[in-house]
């Protein structure tokens, strides 16, 4: 696989290019972090365990492993470079400080302690690169009374905490997860414009700095116009009975049956809707007290027509509304059409791979693959070579220190 894809000039320039970033993360929320940077160009040496390497690489997804690693390990770990380091041993400790004079960025998302523990926390790496940026996500941020509990700050338990399952699904259910780890992902996205804003304030200030964010914190953000609503109109948040999707939004807001499927309709005045449904008394009732009946009226007249026949009606009428789909559906149509969201990869062990891209597209300095999601230590030589010199690297496996 070349470098860079043939369509992008060699000489194209990438936006972080020249920047080094030493990864110490695991699970999702680091890793899809470091990814996203190292899709702009950053070079993400992903600190491993030697012979293991990250957790998250053993622990499969719906019972199966691609190529050896679990689906999560694959894609969340693309155009990384895997370095194994003992982080124990008092030489892998020394090397990693060494790494780290010409590094800009450390990123880590152990829980609140561990790397200070280990002697690799931000004073230790700030005193041998005073430039250094030390960016943390953590489950429920450092010094916090659920961090101080020894509390684990895992996705679903962060949903749980923050008022997510409670607000979705129907009254009377169960609470309910959402469908993918909502928490992870905000926090990821989260400290990597955090790790953004502190490169260029480095840049322009001549400064380093210690950044963090963590799961409750960016899920609760991620809820802020629900939580304004709590906090200043004294209210409290209802799930609707018949299946409204959201405790903030009036009818319609959710899934709707067809005559072979589903439908889902986002805001759309009654007076507009009640006609296209054949149902011209709609319009009488109000859609926020009366929602869960203006609901059930909706499903009864979507239920009449095929998802086809309802979409055709509502696309010419510029109503919001689509087909709910699987994700097999979605993911077919992008293999179909050999959609631009799609990235393919050449993985040594499971042949060619597919992953969704990176969502960001820049203009003069585009998003490359450069590297599939790498086997455990697979840039060991080549890196530290780079950082430390060659003679270095048979004395470091000797002593168990890589």
């Amino acid at each position: 696989m070349p470098d860079i894809p043939p369509e992008i000039p060699p000489e194209t320039p990438l936006a972080l290019e020249g920047i080094s970033i030493l990864d110490f993360t695991q699970m999702m929320l680091g890793p899809l972090c470091t990814q996203t940077l190292a899709d702009m160009g950053a070079d993400v040496l992903k600190i491993e365990r030697p012979g293991k390497g990250e957790w998250m690489r053993s622990m499969p997804m719906i019972g199966q492993f691609v190529g050896g690693d679990s689906a999560a390990f694959h894609a969340f770990n693309r155009n990384k470079r895997s370095v194994t380091v003992d982080l124990k041993h008092p030489d892998g400790r020394a090397l990693l400080l060494e790494i780290a004079k010409q590094c800009d960025v450390v990123v880590e998302n152990f829980r609140s302690g561990v790397m200070d523990r280990l002697g690799l926390g931000y004073a230790d790496f700030k005193a041998v690169n005073p430039r250094i940026i030390y960016a943390s996500g953590s489950g429920w941020g450092s010094g916090s009374a659920m961090a101080e509990k020894g509390m684990p700050g895992q996705d679903l338990l962060i949903q749980a905490m923050s008022g997510v399952m409670f607000n979705t699904g129907r009254a009377g259910d169960p609470p309910t997860a959402c469908g993918t780890p909502v928490a992870d992902f905000a926090a990821s996205q989260a400290l990597a414009i955090g790790i953004l804003g502190a490169l260029i304030a480095r840049d322009r200030h001549g400064i380093g700095q210690r950044i963090e964010t963590n799961l409750y914190s960016a899920t609760l953000n991620l809820m802020g116009q629900e939580n304004f609503a709590v906090l200043n109109q004294d209210i409290t948040l209802k799930r609707s009975e018949a299946g409204v999707a959201s405790c903030w939004n009036d009818a319609p807001y959710g899934a709707h049956p067809t005559a072979d499927g589903w439908i889902a309709i986002a805001m759309c005045p009654l007076s507009k809707l009640g006609p296209l449904l054949g149902d011209d008394t709609l319009d009488e009732m109000d859609p926020w007290v009366e929602r869960d009946a203006v609901k059930r009226r909706i499903d009864a007249g979507t239920a009449k027509k095929t998802t086809e026949e309802i979409i055709a009606i509502f696309t010419e009428a510029d109503v919001w509304a689509a087909p709910i789909r699987a994700s097999k559906e979605a993911m077919d149509e992008l293999v179909e059409t050999q959609s631009p969201r799609l990235v393919e990869m050449d993985h040594p062990k499971a042949g060619r791979i597919r992953a969704i891209a990176n969502p960001v597209a820049m203009s003069e300095t585009p998003v490359t693959l450069r590297y599939a999601p790498p086997q455990v230590g697979e840039h060991t030589d080549t890196v530290l070579t780079d950082f430390v010199g060659a003679d270095r690297i048979a004395d470091l496996r000797e002593k168990g220190a890589i």
